[in-house]
């Protein structure tokens, strides 16, 4: 009897010691998959495969991000381009002429604001009428200078009228804030209204007189001697 109990004991712990092997080795196999996950979120393979894996994960969607972004820069350009800038009205006004300005009554949005106007609505004004962008480092330069000037001019009966080209509207914005803009500026999301003036390049500005008229051209970043003619033109009529 007492050999059948010890038996009995010994198959006993044989169980037992198995049964915790058994859950012993599953645990371990747990122990190691959580620490491969860590093992391979923490720390790059240091095989040559594992490396490269690791990089192509890493850098995958930035550079997809940075082609894409290329790609639309690079079409943006070329239809920019593709377009030859038409140069008449710089011929018109270089001949003394004052031709009426483009697409007066093309209608744009307001940057920053749910109403529409266009050129005529500040017909009987002297209008700077500059195009820009935010991505523009001249028109950087510039924005300060239009923004001195802008009181002189509504003393005046002018103002500077501020033309975004191309331009998210949230850059935008931004950009108006950053210079603390105070005059009114509009979106020329497809570029059709600055294609109408040759615009093609940024920034560029045109003064137009009370009756519309395109009197002065500047294809660049204006100077204080630029700003100096549209004052006088305002102060004189």
């Amino acid at each position: 009897m007492h050999r059948r109990i010890s038996a009995g004991i010994r198959h006993r712990q044989r169980f037992l010691r198995a049964a915790d092997g058994g859950r012993t080795r599953d645990l371990e196999l747990g122990k190691l998959a959580l620490y491969q996950l860590s093992y391979r979120r923490n720390r790059p393979d240091i095989t040559g495969r594992g490396l490269l894996l690791e990089a192509v994960k890493r850098r995958a969607l930035p550079i997809l991000v940075s082609v894409a972004g290329a790609c639309l820069v690079g079409l943006l350009i070329y239809g920019v381009s593709a377009q030859s800038a038409s140069r008449t009205l710089d011929e018109q006004v270089a001949q003394g002429h004052q031709p009426q300005a483009p697409q007066a009554a093309h209608v744009l949005p307001m940057l920053n604001a749910p109403t529409s106007a266009s050129l005529t609505s500040f017909r009987g004004k002297v209008v700077v009428l500059n195009f820009w962008a935010s991505w523009c480092e001249p028109c950087q330069v510039e924005a300060p200078l239009l923004e001195r000037n802008q009181s002189q001019l509504e003393r005046h009966g002018g103002t500077v009228l501020g033309v975004t080209y191309l331009d998210a509207s949230p850059d935008s914005v931004s950009f108006v804030r950053r210079y603390h803009l105070t005059y009114p500026n509009l979106r020329d999301d497809n570029g059709i209204f600055a294609h109408s003036y040759g615009t093609n390049k940024l920034p560029e500005s045109f003064i137009i007189d009370r009756r519309g008229r395109v009197v002065a051209i500047s294809r660049g970043e204006i100077e204080q001697g630029f700003l100096n003619r549209a004052l006088a033109l305002a102060q004189g009529s």
